[in-house]
């Protein structure tokens, strides 16, 4: 689906809506009813942010921002370029050969920090493997993160200490896994009164949308009334496949079929996905049960650096969305309100860089992958297909004559 394509945004204060079963608004602090869908493959767009920076007023969700003060604000900001260096950098670690893959985050900033901050510590997220902005945000050494990348680990970094689950690469299957652990707090909460209420994020793209787990999940989701925020990124593209060819209505739409709120917002806007984002949380933790939110943005770049986007899409859909960038509208706008000035903007592109520094001597300092590791762990007992596949690994390796031991090993774990 291509920039021409979106469904119109409304920005009214009695404007947004999205798909259920009723016709109740929520509101803050209140009632946490349906939201309203504006018919048969149209679904209204939350934004607060418009992309010329412009702020605007909605009565649901305006006052989740009202109650945002400077800091925070420019905290929004300089996480989302904090972020967009790490990932420039973590893409040319992966073009120099330290890293067998990378996955580009760069469009889908405001989505993952506007939401990754208005969790509280006790929340839980549980990402896919495109989610550097919402680790930022829970408190997670980027550098961990490239250590999957690399191949040394199938983690990174300890989850109980963030709330921060490990990436998941097996499309919706975090989708699950979050309901279970949503359906775990219900009960941890029935047996001790005073447990701290808690929700779960699910993240999930559109291409996961597809997937029979990501349906599963808000079965069980609403049958039990978990408290779990189902979290869309829809970038528009599951590799190449467009998303009108998966859905033929806005996947927002899919919530009332479960009899849960769903909410669409301008996935470019972090003051909008913070506020709504926000909204779904309190209304899983008051027990209310999911909330479905599908964030519409856009993936710039590449899928993954295995990926070219040129062979499938049209640089004019790319630049229409470039024009939405949600770093140069929030720039704009704290700008205009005299929040922040040239130094605080120089400011943030030092610490991006010094986050790239760091990064890149944490990755550099790894070592290689030791890729026989894998081929003693795919069964309990050695097998003859396995050790006929080592074997010919190690006589491919073997015929790099003067390679390095330690760089044709990552060589090795890249092919």
């Amino acid at each position: 689906m291509g920039a021409a394509h979106q469904p119109a945004t409304r920005t009214a204060s009695s404007g947004h809506s999205a798909a259920g079963a009723g016709a109740q608004q929520p509101r803050p602090g209140g009632s946490h009813g349906v939201l309203r869908t504006t018919g048969v493959g149209e679904a209204d767009m939350v934004q607060l942010l418009d992309e010329h920076g412009s702020l605007r007023t909605d009565a649901t969700f305006s006052p989740y921002v009202d109650a945002l003060d400077r800091d925070a604000l420019r905290g929004f900001y300089r996480d989302m370029a904090v972020v967009r260096r790490f990932d420039a950098e973590a893409t040319a670690l992966q073009r120099q050969g330290e890293l067998a893959l990378w996955v580009p985050v760069v469009g889908q900033e405001a989505a993952q920090v506007g939401s990754g901050r208005a969790m509280r510590p006790a929340d839980y997220a549980f990402p896919t493997y495109r989610e550097h902005g919402v680790a930022l945000a829970r408190g997670v050494d980027l550098a961990d993160v490239l250590k999957l990348f690399r191949g040394i680990t199938n983690g990174g970094w300890d989850p109980r200490e963030t709330n921060f689950h490990l990436y998941t690469l097996v499309l919706a299957a975090q989708t699950l896994h979050a309901v279970g652990y949503a359906m775990g707090i219900q009960r941890d909460l029935a047996a001790d009164s005073e447990t701290e209420p808690a929700a779960v994020v699910a993240y999930f793209g559109d291409g996961s949308s597809s997937e029979g787990d990501a349906h599963e999940s808000m079965v069980f989701a609403a049958s039990f009334n978990a408290p779990v925020v189902f979290f869309c990124q829809n970038n528009h593209w599951a590799i190449s496949v467009p998303f009108e060819v998966q859905s033929k209505i806005p996947l927002v739409n899919r919530a009332g079929g479960y009899g849960f709120p769903g909410i669409r917002v301008d996935g470019n806007d972090v003051l909008a996905v913070y506020a709504v984002t926000q909204w779904a949380l309190e209304h899983a933790r008051d027990g209310h049960g999911p909330v479905l939110v599908e964030a519409a943005t856009y993936r710039v770049g590449a899928h993954t650096t295995a990926d070219d986007p040129t062979k499938y899409r049209r640089l004019a859909e790319e630049e229409a969305w470039r024009a939405k960038d949600p770093l140069a509208r929030l720039e704009t706008y704290l700008r205009d309100a005299g929040l922040a000035d040239d130094d605080f903007f120089a400011q943030v592109r030092e610490d991006g860089d010094e986050l790239a520094a760091h990064v890149r001597r944490a990755t550099l300092a790894l070592g290689g992958a030791d890729i026989r590791q894998k081929f003693a762990t795919v069964y309990a007992e050695a097998h003859p297909l396995v050790a006929e596949e080592l074997a010919w690994f190690e006589n491919y390796e073997a015929s790099f004559a003067d390679a390095d031991p330690q760089t044709s090993a990552i060589q090795g774990g890249a092919a």
